[in-house]
């Protein structure tokens, strides 16, 4: 029956973030500390790294994979002499112009496309 007990809990607060982390495990304060300080570099981290994530995602776009079977463009030489990209919809009418190597359209409507 010690009724004059310490609280020994600690409770750490990141202003920036507004993470906070309340630790009562431990009877010391310093042990308490240490394991609060752990746990909110833990979640700083998990943070850090979802944002790192979110960042790379927004840079990427939609990354689509060249798989075979998988069509990126049209080319109707015999009647219409057309060519489309399917990726950024882009349409011209000059398949020779492209086969020629003419790709400055279609290059720059497919940098359009990611920058979205």
């Amino acid at each position: 029956q010690n009724v004059n007990k310490v609280e020994t809990g600690v409770r750490v607060v990141h202003k920036p973030t507004g993470l906070n982390v309340k630790v009562t495990k431990e009877r010391s304060q310093a042990a308490n500390k240490k394991l609060a300080l752990d746990k909110i570099k833990s979640k700083l981290l998990v943070l850090l790294e979802e944002a790192e994530k979110e960042r790379i995602e927004e840079i990427n776009g939609d990354v689509v994979e060249g798989t075979w079977g998988r069509q990126v463009r049209n080319y109707v030489l015999d009647p219409q002499e057309r060519v489309k990209d399917l990726r950024s919809g882009y349409e011209t009418g000059n398949a020779k112009g492209i086969l020629d190597g003419d790709l400055e359209d279609i290059v720059a409507s497919n940098v359009g496309v990611k920058m979205k």
